[in-house]
């Protein structure tokens, strides 16, 4: 955790929170992006690298940041109805989002939406390699996100099965009740580290268009003026250069990757 707690410090050390309150709604159930951290209390046990983006969203608002856990669909539901001033949650562009939300501009997400694979059990490793092995198989997705897209457009003659928790998708994986589930490849790999004696990838990979290959915040399409603010601290953390070192650290936090193999 020292990594993360380091970027966290400087973080909380930059904080003035002059002009109230950033809502910021989020399903943490996405690691490396957001996931919950039990050894911490408060909203500092929703961690990922897309909590310490809303946190530096909100030091440079010079506002309060407040995380509100909610399922993945609630959280889109959150910024429609404006209860929340934005949703952070491993949002892909999708062309349905930015006909009802002001979606920003992309940040980087590591390979969390540039490569979408599917995770399986191990007593299924190397028999789900090609789309065609997925004929009248049961595979998971998260209602609302884009792995449903994929299966639905790339895995026609599967049967979709749709969870609201991610967590809970995993357990069905493990327990036989849908064969695979379809993650980003940094959610799954998060899986497989924490059940290591009962999960694998399959090998097979979806093919993603460059439209979803980037994440986005969401916020309610009222907002413009909001969201061109939120574009040009957006703007600021490229040039500053730190996604790389956020995504790095979610990473460990999550013990998905230590540091020696993100050196290699």
């Amino acid at each position: 955790a020292a990594a993360y707690n380091r970027i966290l410090e400087g973080l909380n050390s930059e904080s003035d929170p002059t002009d109230g309150q950033l809502t910021v709604a989020t399903s943490p159930d996405f690691a490396p992006m957001e996931f919950v951290d039990l050894s911490r209390s408060g909203d500092e046990q929703y961690v990922g690298f897309d909590i310490l983006l809303a946190k530096d969203i909100a030091n440079k608002l010079n506002k309060e940041l407040v995380i509100k856990p909610m399922s993945f669909d609630a959280v889109q539901a959150a910024v429609q109805t404006g209860s929340v001033d934005m949703g952070i949650s491993g949002f892909s562009w999708t062309e349905e989002r930015a006909d009802n939300y002001f979606l920003t501009r992309w940040y980087k997400a590591g390979e969390n939406e540039t490569e979408q694979t599917i995770i399986t059990t191990k007593a299924n490793d190397g028999k789900l390699t090609t789309a065609d092995s997925y004929k009248g198989l049961k595979v998971g997705a998260q209602g609302g996100s884009l792995q449903k897209i994929l299966v639905e457009e790339q895995l026609k003659d599967s049967e979709l099965v749709l969870y609201e928790n991610l967590n809970d998708a995993c357990t069905a994986v493990m327990t036989g009740k849908i064969d695979a589930l379809a993650v980003a490849t940094g959610n799954g790999e998060s899986f497989i580290s924490a059940n290591p004696d009962d999960l694998v990838m399959t090998g097979f990979q979806f093919e993603v268009d460059d439209l979803y290959k980037n994440n986005v915040v969401m916020i309610n399409k009222n907002n413009t003026e909001f969201g061109e603010q939120v574009n040009a601290i957006l703007d600021q953390q490229e040039k500053d250069g730190v996604w790389d070192t956020w995504y790095e650290a979610a990473q460990m936090l999550g013990e998905i990757k230590t540091a020696d193999e993100l050196d290699d």
